[in-house]
């Protein structure tokens, strides 16, 4: 993206979104996510990696089309479809860490503290570093009390924000831009996918707040 582009997208998404800001504006969805957490009918496979990345590849092809019909909008009315579309995606990809960690049998592991793991870790890898920590074969979670939620809903919601403004200049070349966000909603649901199968395979003790 030039500079031009990059300038006119800042200004536009800071305009669409008022005077709140993307990124307080993802810190709330964020912690809307953390506290919705979706069951799954999805039973215990015998194979679950297998199942899991048929999962993986069934909400990827989903997310790519949502983003990618969203990112046609031209212009400024594109802009009113960032955060849907960021919206729309999240929910399909907590459906899918939900159906991946009953798929491995371990939805009774599955809180807050694993969803924002799975869904953000690859994005914001560094947020999560007091929370989860992978020692050996195990994954230990520390229980996020409100404040420590709170800081890291805001880590993420500022690194995402950075990027949406990328994801805002594609609405000015809808054609040629619905097909890049596409790929990288396809890309960001096997992301999560990845993050959810090295978590779930692995025994996950929780450590207190």
């Amino acid at each position: 993206m030039t500079d031009e582009s990059h300038d006119i997208a800042t200004t536009a998404v800071t305009t669409v979104l008022g005077p709140t800001g993307l990124a307080g504006r993802i810190e709330e969805a964020i912690l809307d996510l953390a506290g919705k957490v979706p069951a799954s009918n999805e039973p215990l496979s015998a194979t679950p990696h297998a199942r899991a990345q048929a999962l993986a590849r069934s909400a990827a092809k989903s997310a790519a089309g949502v983003s990618g019909g969203a990112a046609l909008a031209p212009g400024p009315f594109g802009l009113l479809t960032l955060l849907p579309d960021l919206l729309v995606v999240w929910k399909l990809q907590s459906k899918l860490v939900a159906d991946i960690a009953a798929a491995y049998g371990q939805s009774a592991s599955l809180g807050k503290e694993q969803m924002l793991y799975c869904l953000f870790k690859h994005a914001a890898a560094q947020a999560f570093r007091d929370l989860v920590v992978r020692t050996g074969e195990r994954f230990i979670v520390r229980r996020a009390g409100v404040m420590l939620l709170q800081s890291l809903a805001g880590k993420i919601g500022l690194q995402i924000a950075q990027r949406t403004v990328g994801k805002a200049a594609a609405r000015y070349l809808p054609l040629v831009g619905a097909a890049g966000v596409a790929g990288y909603a396809y890309y960001d649901t096997r992301k999560v996918a990845d993050n959810a199968i090295a978590l779930f395979s692995r025994e996950i003790p929780m450590e207190p707040a």
